[in-house]
């Protein structure tokens, strides 16, 4: 459970490395105008798109949400009270409108504050269902779209505790719902518990490559407090609130209906439970049902998966990806490795498809192999279905077109699955006869809508393919001038409606109705720009190169006013970067960067600092390259820094900064990149690192992109650590870390022996540990006391 804090824990290095209680702070007013905003609603749509759902939502959570109790268990983090994932972020106010309507219609009937999470249309697309959180438990509520009106149609007994606690059954009239047992066991205190033993684990010789994985099961108490939160009834409730009981309890992790609504397929999580992997590698068993709940057929039993072979394109044996097939009323489709799951095994093929047809008397019959490891599978309205494989020490993506009368195939996608500039698009899709999200085809004809970036900037598109000679025709390339354009659906392809969003550097991204065949735009909504303090920056997307030929991009903003032609004085720079790992510097050079994006100051970046006087360098590209046998990493050190040399030079050869001035920021893999330039680089006058890993040694299975062990490369691991090189670290840096952080690798304690270390060696270092907080911060007190920490930080080592 968590403790209430009151204050913060901060530390001080400077010259007393003193620790200092401190209140609270927010930052300066600039700043503050931008960060204390009110947030636009979130806009969901039916797949229609006739309904348009607004959803609306506070800016940031409160310290008091932070700290409403939980637990930590097997990957998780719940709150036992309410039994649901205390990380959730809740909306408070839902509003209603025709696509094509002028304004929206306030929902009726909502509860008093409400807390609102996991909304879903049903089948007919008529109703939208969403649960409330109460003070004692979840309940689960309708609104019927037509007259705008909400009700309760459950008590606030369900468990959310593994995710969405419901599932539409196909007549659109009714619900299977996970219900707390009335029986449940009260949860055992381990604090004040006795143990009646040691906690004991073995190992049984076989090699395994397992991450850091946070909030494991730790003891026997905590596998039964695993299994009191996690045991849920299911039970059948109908819009107008009548319950029977479905199935009795169980640790029930999936719930799929088939197309036709005659199955369910239940997945169940088993003993025995594992404390060095979370839930989703338990024993798991999958059986099929029919709508009255007699069983039908056991369709998998998954073991635990402690051991795993090494490498990113590894897998477990045995059936994955169990799905059901959309284009047919019950057929389940599923994969099955081929090499052992084990990448290093030499094998014509990697995967075997099956499908297997209800009520599974039959064998199941194979339906495509694969050269590399299967990715998905989407089906059609039309006679074909796609499959994608891909292969991650190559990066290589291929699709595979599969004509369904005879199952031949033809290869439509062959590329590195990081080269932005050949990506085809994804294919437009719509709801079939069964309700399933299908490829829209018509007349032997399909439609792919891509991103558009190419070398002379982005235009987004759409292609019209055949699928049966691949021929394609460019039917829309949107070429607005000063904006940008986000194609997200086709409506009507005859008519040439599409739905887009709009947006630029200074417009709020807004829905529009295109018709792509007149030009004519219709708005559907004026959602207004949040930030006008900013509007008149400027910014621009800077492309220049390393000292290897490698292409680099980053967007840069300089404060309103500032004369770039005859600059009077040099600007401070701060540059926000995060680096990527790439396999070829063709795909790591290329831009994915838009000036027409609109420009979203957050806690993520330094934009605020754009009011205060500095040149802000956002997103610059810090590509890390591993060519052919060589690995990323095998050269991460140096790539760095002359990521971030070639940075300083792009913007110092414009004559618009002081390069004695200069400071760099990151968060997680940007704080570890951080650590490392103030480092190994004299280039920075300071560094702001938040929620990073900073000794790999204690990432000794992997971490990022890196497949290895720490024992296949000790070296790169020893060298990749800032800890393992805090001696050399003279530069003054700002560590930020949630104290609660989740994120595999980046434990709190990270932070907190990097700074010790630091401090033990006479850096000038500061520490701020931020109370209740995750690895992305939510609580507003917290997110604005980041930033008067960063001002702060900020002024006395570049303007001070």
């Amino acid at each position: 459970m968590r403790i209430k804090t009151a204050v913060l824990a901060l530390l001080f290095a400077g010259m007393t490395f003193a620790q200092e209680n401190i209140t609270y702070q927010q930052p300066s007013a600039e700043i503050l105008q931008l960060a204390d905003f009110q947030r636009a609603p979130g806009v969901i749509m039916n797949s229609k798109k006739d309904w348009m759902v607004f959803t609306y939502r506070n800016t940031y959570k409160s310290l008091d949400e932070l700290n409403m109790p939980e637990m930590k268990l097997a990957g998780l983090r719940v709150n036992p009270v309410t039994n649901i994932s205390s990380t959730v972020t809740y909306i408070n106010n839902l509003k209603v409108r025709k696509l094509k309507d002028k304004s929206e219609t306030q929902v009726k009937g909502l509860p008093a504050n409400p807390k609102i999470s996991y909304t879903n249309f049903s089948p007919d697309e008529k109703t939208l269902a969403f649960t409330n959180t109460t003070a004692k438990g979840v309940e689960l509520w309708v609104v019927d779209l037509a007259s705008a009106t909400a009700k309760k149609i459950s008590r606030d007994n369900l468990n959310a505790n593994l995710g969405t606690p419901y599932v539409w059954m196909k007549d659109s009239k009714s619900l299977l719902v996970k219900s707390i047992p009335d029986d449940r066991k009260a949860l055992i205190d381990s604090k004040t518990t006795i143990p009646t033993g040691p906690t004991v684990s073995t190992a049984d010789g076989k090699v395994s490559q397992n991450r850091t994985y946070q909030d494991l099961l730790k003891n026997p108490q905590d596998e039964q407090n695993f299994d009191t939160l996690a045991n849920a009834e299911l039970v059948k409730i109908s819009v107008d609130g009548n319950e029977s009981t479905f199935k009795n309890a169980a640790i029930y992790t999936g719930m799929s209906l088939s197309p036709d609504g005659s199955l369910l397929m239940l997945t169940t999580i088993q003993r025995p439970y594992s404390y060095i992997v979370p839930l989703n590698r338990f024993p798991m068993t999958t059986a099929v049902y029919d709508i009255a709940g007699k069983l039908v057929k056991t369709v998998n039993e998954v073991p635990l998966t402690e051991i795993m072979p090494k490498g990113f394109s590894s897998v477990r044996t045995g059936k994955r990806s169990m799905t059901w097939r959309d284009d047919e009323p019950a057929t389940l489709v599923y994969a099955e490795a081929l090499d052992g799951g084990d990448q290093s095994k030499s094998v014509e093929f990697r995967d075997e498809v099956f499908l297997w047809k209800a009520p599974f008397s039959a064998e199941p019959q194979s339906f495509f192999k694969t050269k590399q490891r299967f990715n998905n599978i989407d089906w059609s309205n039309g006679n074909f279905a796609v499959i994608t494989d891909s292969w991650y020490d190559t990066r290589n993506t291929k699709s595979y077109l599969i004509n369904l009368k005879d199952n031949t195939h033809r290869i439509i996608d062959d590329r590195n699955y990081q080269d932005v500039y050949t990506d085809p698009g994804s294919f437009n899709q719509s709801k079939n006869q069964y309700g399933r999200t299908v490829i829209d085809a018509k007349d032997d004809k399909a439609y792919l809508v891509g991103d558009g970036f190419t070398k002379t900037g982005q235009f987004p598109f759409i292609d019209e393919i055949d699928v049966n000679t691949l021929s394609k025709k460019r039917v829309y390339t949107s070429k607005l001038k000063n904006s940008k354009e986000d194609i997200i659906d086709i409506l009507d392809a005859k008519k040439g409606e599409v739905l887009v969003v709009e947006q630029s550097a200074n417009l709020y991204p807004n829905y529009f109705l295109r018709n792509i065949k007149n030009g004519k735009a219709t708005a559907l909504t004026k959602f207004a720009n949040p930030f006008e303090s900013i509007k008149n920056v400027h910014k621009e997307v800077i492309k220049y190169k390393r000292n290897d030929g490698v292409e680099l991009t980053g967007t840069l903003y300089l404060p309103a006013g500032f004369d770039r032609k005859n600059p009077k004085e040099k600007l401070p720079l701060l540059i926000w970067a995060y680096p990527t790992e790439y396999k070829d510097k063709n795909t790591a050079g290329q831009n994915t960067q838009n000036p027409n994006d609109f420009t979203f100051p957050s806690y993520g970046s330094f934009i605020y600092w754009v009011t205060k006087g500095y040149a802000v360098l956002d997103d610059a590209a810090f590509p890390i390259i591993g060519e052919g046998k060589s690995e990323p990493n095998d050269s991460f050190v140096p790539q760095l820094v002359a990521n971030g040399k070639a940075a300083i030079d792009a913007v110092d050869q414009l004559g618009y900064i002081d390069r004695s001035k200069v400071a760099v920021g990151g968060h997680s893999y940007g704080a570890f990149m951080t650590a490392n330039l103030l480092t190994h680089s004299k280039n920075y006058a300071c560094g702001i690192a938040r929620s990073g890993a900073y000794n790999r040694t204690l990432t000794p299975f992997g971490f990022q992109s890196e497949q290895r062990n720490y024992w296949d490369v000790p070296e790169v691991y020893n060298t990749m650590s800032p800890f393992m090189n805090a001696d050399k670290m003279k530069t003054p840096m700002l560590l930020i870390h949630g104290e609660a952080d989740n994120n595999p690798g980046t434990f709190t304690l990270q932070t907190e022996r990097y700074f010790q270390a630091l401090k033990n060696l006479g850096a000038p270092v500061r520490m701020v540990l931020l109370p209740l907080e995750s690895h992305g911060y939510a609580a507003r007190e917290n997110i604005l006391h980041v930033l008067w920490e960063q001002d702060q930080f900020l002024e006395k080592c570049l303007k001070k």
